[in-house]
């Protein structure tokens, strides 16, 4: 059975644009990203049952905003947005060259997910057991995936010192 997503629009609709809007801080860029989730929802929608919706669309608005930003050419305004900004600029080659390529490098020798995880725990504040329900993964796993990050980037410093 296909998934109704008029429906999933009215009832997860405002969700998703608060998780657009505080990952994008600009409110049309926020509205055009929540319009990309429920397009793909669209695309895919036949393949999806009900369940778990409201955490499917979480992650999906924040790799929407994720790829925004990415493809944003914008200095950000404040720190917590350069940070956003590095993470989406990190696994896209061709970013912005000199600036990203340290963060480039960095998410290279880790697995593809990391930055999401880096998202929901380092901006977001959400807890290692709230980031391991998110992402399917286990608490150790996630914690890994942090200490791994945390050691590529404490050698990366080392080396440019």
């Amino acid at each position: 059975m296909a998934l109704d997503v008029d429906s999933c629009y009215r009832r997860y609709g405002p969700m998703v644009l608060r998780r657009c809007r505080a990952l994008l801080k600009h409110e049309e860029a926020a509205h055009d990203a929540m319009q990309d989730v429920f397009v793909n929802l669209v695309k895919h929608g036949d393949r999806l049952v009900d369940a778990g919706l409201s955490s499917l669309l979480f992650r999906m608005a924040t790799n929407t905003c994720l790829n925004h930003l990415r493809s944003a050419r914008r200095r950000p305004e404040d720190p917590g947005d350069e940070l956003l900004q590095q993470i989406a600029q990190a696994s896209q080659p061709g970013g912005l060259v000199e600036a990203r390529s340290f963060l480039a490098s960095l998410f290279q020798a880790v697995p593809s997910n990391t930055g999401l995880i880096a998202v929901l725990h380092l901006v977001d504040g959400m807890t290692l057991e709230e980031v391991a329900r998110e992402v399917g993964m286990s608490v150790s796993g996630v914690r890994k995936r942090l200490r791994q990050l945390d050691s590529l980037l404490g050698k990366e410093k080392g080396l440019s010192s």
